[in-house]
């Protein structure tokens, strides 16, 4: 089965920079397609960037130009790289995973069609 887990989250001041990670430590990483998504106090969540096994990338439009999205299928690793951090971008952050795509990643991220997810971590950003 699929066995997620985020770590780097932090807290930090608007301008900075944090680097999240995600494992994988069951199904063939390879496989799956994966999604970054966070919810913000008293927000609904939301998905802000996802990559299909073919490498294709979608962004949410709040994000794209700060925040980069990338993967190390030899380590079972999803990465997500946020730069110019933003008090918004305040939330807890989670790794998302389905098996197969079918289309491009932002049809499931707009239809919340993950199958797994992790236990999140936080990051605060502080102006």
């Amino acid at each position: 089965d699929v066995e997620l887990a985020e770590s780097g989250g932090g807290s930090v001041q608007a301008g900075g920079t944090l680097r999240l990670s995600c494992v994988d430590s069951g199904y063939t990483f390879s496989s799956l397609c994966m999604a970054w998504f966070r919810q913000a106090p008293g927000k609904e969540r939301e998905g802000i960037a996802a990559i299909d096994s073919d490498g294709t990338i979608d962004y949410k439009d709040s994000v794209k130009g700060r925040f980069t999205i990338s993967q190390d299928v030899a380590k079972n690793t999803l990465y997500l790289q946020m730069n110019s951090l933003i008090p918004e971008d305040t939330g807890m952050y989670y790794c998302a995973a389905r098996v197969g795509c079918t289309f491009r990643p932002s049809y499931y991220v707009l239809r919340d069609q993950y199958n797994y997810w992790g236990q999140g971590t936080q990051v605060t950003v502080s102006s």
